[in-house]
């Protein structure tokens, strides 16, 4: 399988992808764990292995996201079933988890994820605050029984709403959101990765803005006293909702970077 796995990796890097994904199309296409298939390369591949590795390599050089191929994605620990046309977790939003765990919550505190997709921000809250009542909405029924289903897997306890924003819910102690946050001009340059996922959940109007806007406005109204929004923003848009933010007459907004240093997120708070 060592010529196997060389192959893969010339051609991935050939076509400007990450040589470590070789792995883990060989591993898919062998029907092995990673672990499995490092200790199996001396070995002859499974009867097969060869066609099918050929086939997930024309999906993945055709811009087809791994993630969708492996049909899983690790987040904040979690392993979260991914499908086409459903949001991927991304590694910065990591970063508003930890975000939302370092605030001064209440014991027991109500939060709500906005657009949860796959649920990956709800998920990692209530397996991180077991005490907090968790809820999450979101819009696209594919994405909310995706959501559902991985929160059965890992035996965690979240109310999904199929609504829009907030849905009319109040008395929050935190409203956290990965809302579509892409300007619709960037679909042109966008990479092809991209055009597999739901188009509602990355775009957002001509600034990027059409959901953040509506959001912020309605968690002024849904949080409770001394309540905490928390956002993912695209960072050319973060100085300009957090001024926003602020004529709504929210207190403390920062925007807060990301681990590139780009201003990636936003902490406000309503009032006490």
């Amino acid at each position: 399988m060592i010529r196997l796995l060389r192959e893969l990796e010339r051609r991935l890097e050939a076509a400007g992808l990450p040589r470590g994904e070789a792995l883990d199309l060989l591993a898919l296409a062998a029907g092995l764990s990673r672990k499995a298939l490092l200790l199996s390369l001396p070995q002859p591949p499974p009867p097969g292995t060869e066609t099918r590795v050929q086939d997930l390599l024309k999906k993945r050089l055709s811009g087809y996201p791994l993630q969708y191929l492996l049909g899983e994605v690790e987040f904040f620990g979690l392993p979260l079933k991914v499908a086409e046309g459903v949001l991927i977790p991304r590694p910065e939003t990591e970063g508003l988890v930890e975000l939302a765990l370092s605030l001064p919550l209440p014991q027991r505190p109500r939060i709500l994820d906005v657009g949860t997709g796959t649920g990956a921000i709800a998920l990692a809250l209530k397996r991180h605050l077991p005490e907090a009542e968790v809820h999450a909405t979101e819009v696209d029924k594919k994405a909310l029984a995706l959501a559902q289903e991985n929160a059965r897997r890992l035996g965690l306890s979240i109310r999904f709403l199929e609504a829009p924003l907030t849905g009319g819910m109040g008395d929050l102690d935190l409203i956290v959101a990965n809302p579509p946050y892409l300007p619709e001009a960037y679909r042109e340059a966008a990479p092809k990765e991209l055009a597999f996922e739901n188009p509602l959940a990355l775009y957002a109007g001509p600034e990027g803005l059409s959901v953040a806007r509506p959001l912020a406005k309605e968690a002024r109204e849904a949080l409770g006293p001394g309540g905490f929004l928390l956002l993912e923003m695209a960072p050319e848009n973060a100085r300009l909702l957090a001024e926003e933010l602020k004529a709504l007459g929210f207190q403390e907004v920062e925007a807060l970077r990301d681990l590139a240093g780009r201003e990636r997120y936003l902490r406000a708070r309503r009032p006490s």
